[in-house]
């Protein structure tokens, strides 16, 4: 059934829809208003849209019914993040164990034109965020007419809604660039020119989000979105003025990025009536304008409390080691946890398959058909974390980067790895956020009721046995899963926890980003530094000094934009940074034309198992895959529409 179609079925005729959805429906209505159906279809229903908005109750519900188009971001076949870039790999072909394929389809470049996967545009796993656009302006229209609602509610719900409206439209601009700005509903009596929208540039889109964010920030501490959530039990995960201040800097850093800004690439990218989509002029003005966005967030985060994440000895006694592996850990799966800025509570269990997805059988006792352990991080993303002295393995003056594909065999002094296994030297003498966020055969994996050994070559416990539940590259995400998953032959429980849309790790890197590209650095290093205290590691000035090849790389603007890229990539490793991280610093082109490789999994044998195996070659084509297709039937609709460049 078209969308317009079942709207109507709901809705009066004075409500109003959203063009870019219902596009085809209104010109529909345009030619055949005169026929009975649609005539009988709305008079029967006129009460319908008064009744969602007769009491406090109703109206509740239908805000709820807006927060519901958020995507599933913790979900790793319906983020692309997860398994649409070079993070994660899985066998292929997949016959069982997903929802989608689209986003591995993605990853191997098989994005179309015709039918794009993950159309968050049209509608993907039941969600268009163009409908939830409407959704919102709907609320916004009727909010008014709500007789019981408290002056202050009403303003909480508003300010809610005018994020949420902004958080889609941010969503769509960070998928497709340039998009059209629904501000208002067009009634369904408008004409069908007015409904041939046009894309809106870059700037100005940008602009709109922004300036819809700051409306939802509007009110002193007692007015609109609350500081901090006071009643934990019935509303954790609405939105609070910190998160409203986050989003907001990520917005104008990704603004301020090299793909939006002074991107000569789209130079030409222009609607049919001339306008240009891209503004194809540096702004430096853009980076201060992102860096004060960063501080407010990081000022109100502050005044809310928030602070990085250190795990507590007193839950249970554990070695030095371990402890900083559950500060990395558990910043991530700790629910609610205190630098959690928002976390995403959508579908219930919101990231229960991401940890089966990324969990391998651990206890050679037990096997649970449920635990996959197919989220497979490539053997580059594993080169990408420091050494033990916190820089790069290709710059750490110490650490033997000739012979890291050798086999070495540990010793009781070797963190992370079991005592007297063989493995290659890559995985010795590493940051330790290379042991909480990745396993490899021959790594521990501690949880709360115990320490296990993976043990992955050919036949053993953690490894291949059978077309399905393995890792095709060797190596395991084990960031992602909570150190609460319990698991025997017959049952499983996982303790699934709110997905970490921001946290303030993350929020902190991109000031400190902002800061280096603005004429600050010397300013970024303190927020570097605290992140890297977190982790066990030195100082960037200690380490680089100390360590470092390229000892006075952190001295100038571009040597420590490597680093604070390097250390973005590590610190937010396996949380949907990376995808669009890539694609704002218009280096995927490079990164994600990298060959996939793993180790020889088919094999027994120590010497057989850690040979590189080659996977996959992909292939980014700039500039077209810096942004999703519109589906063609969408431009056969509505010629103002024009297709990204490339596609």
């Amino acid at each position: 059934m078209h969308p317009l179609l079942f709207h109507l079925r709901f809705f009066k005729q004075a409500i109003k829809v959203n063009p870019m959805l219902l596009f085809t429906g209104l010109l529909l209505i345009a030619a055949v208003s005169c026929k009975k159906p649609y005539l009988d279809i709305v008079p029967d229903n006129v009460a319908t849209l008064d009744h969602a908005f007769a009491n406090r109750l109703e109206a509740e519900k239908y805000l709820f019914t807006c927060y519901s188009y958020l995507p599933k971001e913790g979900d790793p076949d319906r983020n692309p993040a997860f398994s649409g870039g070079d993070e994660a790999w899985t066998y292929w072909p997949m016959i069982e164990d997903f929802f989608f394929r689209d986003p591995y389809q993605i990853a191997r470049g098989e994005q179309n034109r015709a039918n794009p996967y993950m159309n968050y545009w049209d509608g993907y796993d039941g969600k268009s965020l163009w409908q939830g656009i409407r959704t919102c302006n709907i609320f916004l229209e009727n909010v008014d007419k709500v007789s019981d609602l408290q002056p202050y509610e009403k303003e909480r719900w508003i300010a809610e809604t005018k994020f949420l409206k902004a958080y889609f439209h941010w969503y769509l601009f960070r998928m497709y660039g340039p998009i059209p700005v629904m501000d208002k509903n067009l009634p369904i009596t408008a004409p069908p020119e007015a409904v041939k929208v046009y894309r809106q540039p870059v700037d100005s889109v940008v602009n709109y989000i922004a300036g819809l964010l700051d409306e939802a920030l509007a009110g002193g501490s007692n007015n609109g979105l609350p500081l901090v959530i006071t009643s934990a039990a019935t509303e954790l995960g609405r939105i609070t003025k910190v998160t409203a201040l986050a989003i907001k800097a990520r917005l104008l850093v990704t603004a301020a990025s090299p793909l939006f800004n002074g991107n000569n690439d789209f130079t030409g990218f222009k609607n049919n009536n001339g306008q240009l989509l891209f503004n194809p002029q540096y702004d430096a003005g853009k980076w201060v304008r992102a860096r004060e966005a960063c501080k407010a967030a990081i000022d109100a985060a502050h005044s809310a409390g928030l602070k990085l994440y250190y795990f507590n000895p007193a839950i249970i006694t554990v070695d030095n080691a371990t402890r900083i592996e559950m500060n990395i850990r558990n910043a991530i799966c700790e629910k609610w946890n205190s630098e959690l800025i928002w976390g995403l509570t959508t579908g219930g269990n919101p990231t229960y398959w991401l940890q089966t997805f990324a969990c391998p059988q651990l206890d050679p006792n037990s096997f649970n058909i449920n635990l996959k352990g197919k989220l497979a991080p490539p053997m580059k993303i594993a080169t990408l974390f420091y050494t033990q002295h916190g820089v790069p393995i290709d710059e750490d003056r110490t650490w033997d980067y000739a012979n890291r594909f050798h086999l070495r065999t540990a010793t009781s002094k070797d963190t992370g790895i079991q005592e007297g296994y063989k493995t290659v030297g890559l995985h010795f003498e590493r940051e330790p956020r290379f042991y909480a966020d990745i396993a490899f055969d021959g790594s521990r994996w501690f949880m709360r009721n115990d320490s296990f050994n993976i043990q992955s070559k050919l036949g053993q416990y953690s490894g291949k046995k059978q077309s399905r539940l393995y890792s095709i590259t060797g190596y395991y995400t084990k960031k992602v899963v909570n150190w609460n998953l319990v698991y025997n032959n017959s049952s499983l429980q996982v303790e699934s926890y709110p997905w970490p849309v921001m946290r303030l790790s993350d929020l902190y890197l991109l000031y400190a980003e902002a800061l280096n590209e603005s004429g600050s650095s010397t300013e970024a290093l303190p927020y570097l530094n605290q992140i890297r205290a977190r982790a066990g590691l030195n100082s960037v000035e200690s380490s680089w000094s100390m360590y470092s090849a390229k000892p006075g790389k952190y001295q100038t603007t571009e040597g420590l934009r490597e680093i604070i890229r390097q250390e973005r990539t590590i610190e937010m490793a396996f949380e949907g940074s990376r995808f669009w991280d890539l694609r704002r610093w218009k280096t995927a082109p490079q990164a994600l034309s990298e060959a996939v490789y793993g180790w020889d999994i088919l094999q027994e044998t120590y010497e057989d198992y850690n040979r590189r195996v080659l996977l996959y070659s992909p292939k980014f084509i700039a500039p077209r895959d810096y942004f999703w297709p519109i589906r063609e039937y969408n431009l056969q609709i509505n010629p103002n529409l024009v297709q990204n460049p490339g596609w």
